[in-house]
């Protein structure tokens, strides 16, 4: 059985003088991910995803679109479905996997995703602050890092409740 229908084909803009002005934003996309610390594969795969039309790709889909290989796709997409950017799917009967970006609101859902990281975190700072001790350097900083998660996860949730408000009155859906 073959992958679930796209609603657009990967390389929809094939055809069309569109895909290379595309293909050259991914690149400058991927490589403003890659310098806050995603690697350079990853970033291109995700900001691909990002950026093109289809709904799921195969890895052969995305080793052809950004002229690698199916090797440096197969850990490209390895590293991204654990950092839960995007999914992998296998349609019943089917011998791909498909990868796809999940979630309609895509940034508030990876932040939420990044969320779960910040109390252990918080509570590892803790630790280290109360084994260092407050007159020490280091415990000062442990200190320090220890209230700064707990002011993000505090935050949070409001600035997301913001974002999901503006997202409403800018897009017209629904939060």
């Amino acid at each position: 059985m073959a992958a679930a229908p796209r609603t657009a084909p990967p390389g929809t803009r094939d055809q069309d003088a569109g895909r290379e002005p595309m293909l050259r934003f991914v690149e400058r996309f991927a490589m403003a991910l890659a310098n806050i610390g995603l690697a350079r594969m990853p970033a291109r795969v995700f900001a691909y995803v990002l950026a093109d039309d289809a709904e799921r790709y195969t890895a052969a889909e995305l080793a052809s679109a950004l002229q690698v290989s199916p090797a440096a796709i197969s850990g490209a997409v390895r590293m991204l479905v654990q950092a839960r950017l995007i999914g992998k799917e296998r349609e019943p009967g089917a011998r791909v996997d498909t990868y796809r970006v999940y979630d309609s609101d895509l940034w508030h859902t990876i932040t939420m995703q990044r969320e779960q990281l910040i109390e252990p975190f918080e509570q590892l700072a803790a630790e280290g602050a109360e084994l260092l001790g407050p007159d020490t350097p280091g415990g000062r900083r442990m200190r320090e890092t220890q209230e700064f998660y707990a002011f993000m996860r505090r935050k949070l949730s409001g600035l997301l409740e913001e974002w999901q408000e503006h997202k409403r009155a800018g897009f017209g859906e629904p939060g």
